[in-house]
């Protein structure tokens, strides 16, 4: 049997680091090895109020940290995206990319290291490959011009990524590329659009990648020589027209795929009906706080791999949730962690049992992709108060707030965390970032 330790530590195409890409691997679990200790600690921020759009922090070689976004340029001279490696003490930049084209779409992109040394980065609808000194290799004009949500890498070192839709957008389409950037084929057309980002898993029976659409949610077979749609396997968690949102990211855990719907919510919507993307989206309608287009209640939803079945909980009450960033299933402690972003909410969802179950609330309002430790039980995610995004520390088991501390940033996002080296996390929202330290 394959464990999560043996799996993460392999992460094959990437460089060999414990956090080379979002959400540490392409299984999407957001879990790290050690621990913060956070229990009766002290906790201190030192944050960097930079005035862009910071998407996520990634590592490469020892004490090497990277911090990927975009300038989130709604309006005025075009956006660009960046990178730069950072002192992962004190967060001051030391290398810098030039200005990255992204075709003048405002979209949070997405960062990786290769396992042949160099970062990947899309912004818009360019992928560029960068040194380790954050200077440009290659650049590519990806075929669609479109926001592109993510990207990841194969066992073969190619590398994926795809454009994001919304409902009455067409359909989504995925692109493959070599370590050089050029097209490994035409881009594969999904029968649907997209707009969560993709995960994907490497097994005894292939590789494949799994994508939320907008009422289905899709399998790709990867091959050597091209993509294609799993025609067997098509679960439909939503129905168009209904009272729930489309689903963000999945999270592959212990043979499912773990998802959150209700998540076009008003912002996004805002962004994604302008082309370019995010550029003249009317101002007003750029907050995730607004209320949601839709009555229904935020959803948990648990996809069986193998017959495709759902198995879904409400675990708030109150109606119109909404979210900004994907759930993650913790197998150690049969856990789900679940959150309602525009009520507010979070929830530890039992799954040791026939049907889900809600094992304990919190009285927070999360938005971010957390991280999670299972050695020593510890979840870590915001809580945005009125202005104030702190970071809190939970335990997986109990629910129990073991630790809470002040960022600094005024402004939540559903952006990344990203575990140090040792006790500490890595925080990026829009216009700050901050390192938190557990003593």
């Amino acid at each position: 049997m394959i464990t999560r330790k043996d799996r993460d530590a392999a992460l094959p195409g990437y460089f060999p680091s414990a956090w080379p890409v979002e959400c540490g691997g392409n299984r999407r679990q957001k879990a790290a090895h050690g621990g913060l200790n956070a229990r009766g600690a002290t906790a201190t921020a030192t944050t960097q109020t930079n005035g862009r759009w910071n998407v996520m922090m990634i590592r490469r070689g020892d004490g090497e940290l990277y911090l990927g976004g975009t300038l989130p340029a709604f309006t005025g001279p075009p956006p660009f995206g960046w990178l730069q490696k950072l002192d992962p003490e004190s967060l001051e930049v030391i290398a810098e990319s030039p200005q990255l084209p992204c075709g003048e779409h405002v979209w949070c992109g997405a960062t990786a290291a290769h396992a042949n040394g160099d970062i990947y980065k899309v912004n818009g609808s360019y992928m560029h490959r960068l040194d380790p000194e954050c200077g440009v290799v290659a650049e590519k004009r990806l075929p669609v011009d479109q926001a592109h949500n993510g990207l990841l890498i194969l066992s073969d070192g190619s590398i994926v990524t795809k454009d994001l839709r919304l409902a009455g957008q067409g359909p989504s389409t995925v692109t493959r590329l070599s370590p050089d950037l050029e097209l490994l084929g035409p881009p594969l057309a999904l029968p649907e659009g997209s707009m969560g980002r993709i995960a994907s898993d490497l097994t005894e029976d292939g590789e494949f990648i799994y994508i939320p659409g907008i009422e289905h949610v899709w399998r790709i077979r990867v091959a050597p020589d091209r993509l294609f749609v799993d025609e067997d396997w098509s679960p439909q968690y939503r129905t168009a027209g209904g009272d729930q949102g489309l689903s963000w990211d999945g999270c592959i855990s212990e043979g499912a795929l773990w998802l959150m719907d209700n998540g076009d919510i008003d912002s996004l919507r805002a962004i994604y009906g302008q082309h370019p993307n995010g550029r003249d989206a009317p101002n007003e309608k750029l907050s995730w706080r607004r209320p949601a287009p839709w009555r229904g209640r935020q959803r948990l939803l648990k996809v069986c791999l193998e017959s495709g079945s759902i198995a879904e909980i409400a675990p708030f009450e109150k109606q119109g949730g909404g979210i900004i960033a994907p759930p993650v299933h913790v197998p150690e402690h049969n856990i789900c962690i679940a959150w309602d972003s525009i009520n507010g909410g979070l929830a530890g969802i039992a799954t040791d049992e026939a049907s889900l179950r809600v094992a304990w609330t919190v009285d927070a309002r999360p938005s971010l992709q957390p991280v999670v430790f299972p050695e020593t039980a510890e979840l870590v995610i915001n809580d945005f108060r009125d202005g104030d995004d702190q970071l809190i520390v939970v335990d997986i088991p109990s629910g129990e707030v073991l630790s809470r501390v002040c960022t600094g940033s005024r402004v939540a996002n559903g952006m990344f965390l990203t575990p140090g080296w040792g006790r500490d996390i890595y925080y990026c929202s829009t216009l700050a970032i901050s390192r938190v330290r557990w003593l």
